[in-house]
């Protein structure tokens, strides 16, 4: 099948959403697929505001068009709710070619943190945006019933996988965590308001406070908190030995819908603690991690969980199976209509 996925997240940004698309989409292409991207670098853009590492691209309906004619998709994807896949909406709703679309983000959440602004009033677009989809995508259970409560009905699920080839308990250590004092507790992903990192920092269970990634909050958290050490953005093997060195993962993020890294913890037999949340309540269970409002509290029964539970778990998320549950969901046209 040609598929084309248009996007509004794409490298070189760093997050849960590019990182899918770019492992689905290579799954996709192992499995037989061809595959057009439609991303922001492809057109001239400009920083988000508060967010200069996102770009919003000048992405004109006209010129998506025609990288979506030449290619000729037999099921078009639209990722994510910015003006590229605008732009391929406002395309496919002139031609009547179905297609579905994916919320990955806690957008009305992440903007009311950023900004104050009620979350109703950007649920309003996620409405518009969504509702002439053939199919919505969520990855857990709990972001469906957010989704159904909104009135978007039309949700199939689209679960997340783990590259066990590079996440694994038998990884060497990373070696900036090697004789820390214990128990080292590993943080990995945007250093952003939105994601909570200071209810982490400011947590009082002993031993190490460690931050992988970066973002617009780490100058602030960083003089805020300097007994904590942030060792910048990590990738692939130093990754996996960051993850296989901690002793706990700790995920405090109210706002996510899925949190890809707590599976690539786990599947380097690292446990997980987190708040009992959308993203965390369909993802962990009693045996690889431990959630409770005292993140503290989640802290320290993570620290108890079995390492080659927490691996084996781990080992049941694979790319094969979402990319699969992705083709599934999709709503094929004849490629024929598109010279109509």
């Amino acid at each position: 099948m040609r598929i084309a996925i248009v996007t509004d997240a794409w490298s070189p940004q760093v997050n849960g959403v590019v990182r899918t698309l770019q492992a689905v989409s290579a799954e996709l292409r192992r499995q037989g697929h061809e595959v057009l991207i439609i991303s922001p670098d492809l057109f001239r853009s400009v920083p988000c505001p508060t967010y200069p590492e996102i770009r919003l691209a000048f992405a004109r309906t006209a010129a998506v068009g025609r990288m979506l004619q030449a290619f000729g998709p037999q099921a078009v994807h639209l990722a994510t709710e910015g003006p590229v896949c605008i732009a391929a909406r406002r395309w496919c709703l002139a031609r009547a070619f179905p297609f579905t679309t994916a919320y990955h983000t806690q957008f009305p959440d992440y903007v009311a943190a950023r900004t104050g602004v009620n979350p109703e009033w950007i649920w309003r677009y996620i409405r518009w945006f969504h509702a002439p989809a053939q199919a919505i995508l969520a990855s857990t259970p709990s972001i469906a019933a957010t989704l159904e409560r909104h009135g978007l009905h039309r949700v199939r699920h689209w679960g997340r996988g783990v590259d066990l080839a590079i996440f694994s308990p038998a990884v060497p250590r990373h070696p900036r965590l090697a004789g820390l004092p214990g128990p080292v507790q590993l943080y990995v992903g945007r250093v952003a308001v939105e994601k909570n990192i200071e209810a982490f920092l400011g947590s009082s269970h002993p031993g190490t406070k460690v931050i992988v990634g970066e973002g617009p909050a780490r100058a602030a958290l960083e003089t805020q908190y300097p007994q904590a050490i942030f060792l910048g953005p990590l990738f692939g093997a130093d990754l996996a030995g960051a993850y296989a060195a901690a002793d706990v993962f700790v995920f405090p993020s109210r706002t996510d819908t899925f949190g890809l890294v707590m599976i690539e913890a786990l599947a380097c037999g690292t446990p997980v603690a987190a708040y009992p949340v959308t993203g965390p309540i369909d993802v962990l269970t009693e045996q690889v991690g431990a959630m409770h409002d005292v993140l503290d509290h989640a802290i320290a029964a993570a620290l108890t969980r079995d390492r080659q539970a927490c691996a084996a778990y781990a080992a049941g998320f694979t790319w094969e199976a979402s990319a699969h549950q992705f083709v599934s969901a999709l709503v094929p046209f004849d490629a024929a209509m598109l010279a109509a």
